[in-house]
C-alpha cells in the first residue's frame, strides 16, 4: 500500500511547510472489509483522500494540518455534482452584487429563466416553491440538499461560464474548470450560450426587477495542465457500445484540493486573505450551511419525503448515501458527486460535544468492466461502502484525540 505523506499545515495565516506525521497513515492501517479491497488497488480505484485536520486556538480561532493519500491535483476524475457547491455560491454573490444597486432583489425573488438558444429550456413555474414560483434559494436547496440537476443548470445559466471560471480563479481555485450543464448532453457550441433570465417582485411577474440577457463566453476555456482526460476501454454511445476511452477534456474539472478549499471557503471565510473570500452577506452563509448540512426532510420548501430521501441520501462518508445513519450529535457539511463511475464526497465533519471537527474528501472511481455510460458501476458493492468506512474510520480517530493538537 503506497501513502503519499501531506506536509503542508494550513494554519489560519499565510501557509507554513512543517514535516508532520501523517495521522491517515493510521487510520488506514486499521483496515475492515470496506477499506481492504480499495486500499489494495488504489491506482485502479484512482483514489484520492485529502484530510484536514482542525484545531481551536485559545481564541477559538481555526488552524488546519492538510494530510493527503494518493494526492495528484493534475490527474484527472469527472467531479460529477460536487461542482454544484461552486455554482451555488457563486449565484448567490452575483445575487447580491446586484442587490446593491436594486433594492428589493434577493434570493427569494420569483426567477424567470428563458431560452434563446438551440436545446436551452424555460423555467417559470415550480410547485415546490413557497410561492409556486423558480427562486434562486430554491436551486440552492435543491442542488445541495439533494444533488438537482436542473437547479445546478439554472445557476450555470443565471451566473454564466464567463463569469463562473473567473470565480473560481480569484477564489485561488486553480485545477478546475465549469465547461457544461448536467445531465443534458451540454456541449459546445451550447454550453458558452447562457439563457435569458429575470427577477420580479411579485409572483406574477409583473413588477420587473433585474433582466440579464441572453450571453455567450466567446474566450477560451481554462487551461489545465490535467493528465488521463481519456477514460475507459469502451463507451456507450446511443445505442452501441464504442470501442476506445471517453475523452473527458471538454468537461468540468475541479481538483479534490480545489473542492476541499471552496469548502472551507464557505465554512470559514476568515481564514483566507480578502481578495480571495466568497462576497456573501450573513443570510447568504446562513442558506449554504442548511442546504449543505440539512437532511432533505428538514427543508419545507422544496419538501423531500423520507422514504424516498433518508437523511444520509446525500452522505456517503459516514452515511454511505442511505446506507447508515450518522453518528449521534454529528454534522456533515458536504457535496457529492457521482457520475461515470467515480463517486466523490466533499466534507466537513462537527461533533461539539466531543470536541471534534475535520475535513475529509475523497474520490474514487469503480467501473470494473471499463466502459463508460453503460450504468454498471460498482456504487453499491464498493464505493458507498468504502466511503461510509473511510468516514467513520476516521471520525472514530478523532474521537480518541479529543481536541488534541
Amino acid at each position: 500500500m503506497r501513502l503519499l505523506l501531506g506536509l503542508l499545515m494550513l494554519p489560519a495565516g499565510p501557509a507554513a511547510a512543517q514535516l508532520l506525521p501523517n495521522p491517515l497513515r493510521q487510520v488506514l492501517r486499521h483496515d475492515t472489509v470496506g477499506l481492504s479491497r480499495v486500499l489494495a488497488h488504489p491506482e485502479t480505484y484512482r483514489l484520492q483522500i485529502l484530510y484536514t485536520r482542525v484545531r481551536r486556538d485559545a481564541a477559538g480561532q481555526p488552524h488546519f494540518r492538510r494530510y493527503g493519500y494518493q494526492m495528484r491535483p493534475h490527474n484527472y476524475f469527472y467531479p460529477a455534482s460536487a461542482v454544484k457547491l461552486a455554482a451555488a455560491a457563486l449565484a448567490l454573490e452575483k445575487l447580491r452584487r446586484l442587490s446593491a444597486q436594486i433594492p428589493g432583489l434577493t434570493p427569494d425573488s420569483p426567477m424567470l429563466t428563458d431560452s434563446a438558444f438551440a436545446g436551452q429550456t424555460r423555467a417559470r413555474r415550480d410547485s415546490s416553491s413557497a410561492s409556486g414560483r423558480p427562486t434562486l434559494a430554491n436551486y440552492v436547496r435543491k442542488a445541495l440538499l439533494v444533488s438537482d440537476n436542473n437547479a445546478f443548470n439554472r445557476l450555470y445559466e443565471f451566473v454564466g461560464p464567463a463569469e463562473l471560471n473567473a470565480g473560481l480563479a480569484r477564489l485561488g481555485l486553480r485545477h478546475s474548470r465549469l465547461q457544461h450543464r448536467l445531465a443534458v448532453g451540454d456541449q459546445e457550441p451550447g454550453s458558452r450560450h447562457s439563457n435569458p433570465v429575470a427577477f420580479y417582485a411579485d409572483t406574477a411577474a409583473t413588477q420587473l426587477l433585474y433582466q440579464q440577457p441572453a450571453g455567450y463566453f466567446a474566450g477560451p476555456w481554462p487551461r489545465l495542465q490535467l493528465r488521463g482526460e481519456q477514460i475507459g476501454q469502451a463507451h456507450v454511445q446511443g445505442p452501441e457500445a464504442v470501442p476506445g476511452p471517453l475523452d473527458f477534456s471538454q468537461k468540468n474539472a475541479f481538483s479534490l484540493p480545489d473542492l476541499q478549499r471552496l469548502l472551507r471557503a464557505v465554512l470559514f471565510p476568515e481564514t483566507f486573505p480578502a481578495s480571495q473570500r466568497l462576497q456573501l452577506a450573513p443570510e447568504d452563509v446562513a442558506l449554504l450551511r442548511e442546504a449543505l448540512s440539512w437532511p432533505p426532510r428538514a427543508s419545507r420548501h422544496p419538501r423531500y419525503d423520507a422514504a424516498h430521501y433518508p437523511d444520509t441520501y446525500a452522505k456517503f462518508l459516514l452515511g454511505g448515501g442511505g446506507l447508515a445513519p450518522l453518528p449521534a450529535g454529528v454534522r456533515v457539511f458536504n457535496k457529492i458527486g457521482q457520475a461515470y463511475g467515480f463517486l466523490i464526497d466533499n466534507a466537513y465533519v462537527e461533533d461539539p460535544e466531543n470536541r471534534v471537527e475535520f475535513l475529509l474528501s475523497a474520490v474514487l472511481y469503480v467501473n470494473a468492466d471499463g466502459v463508460l455510460n453503460d450504468d454498471k458501476y460498482e456504487y453499491d458493492t464498493v464505493g458507498l461502502p468504502f466511503l461510509r468506512d473511510l468516514g467513520r474510520r476516521v471520525y472514530e480517530a478523532e474521537l480518541r484525540r479529543k481536541g488534541q493538537p
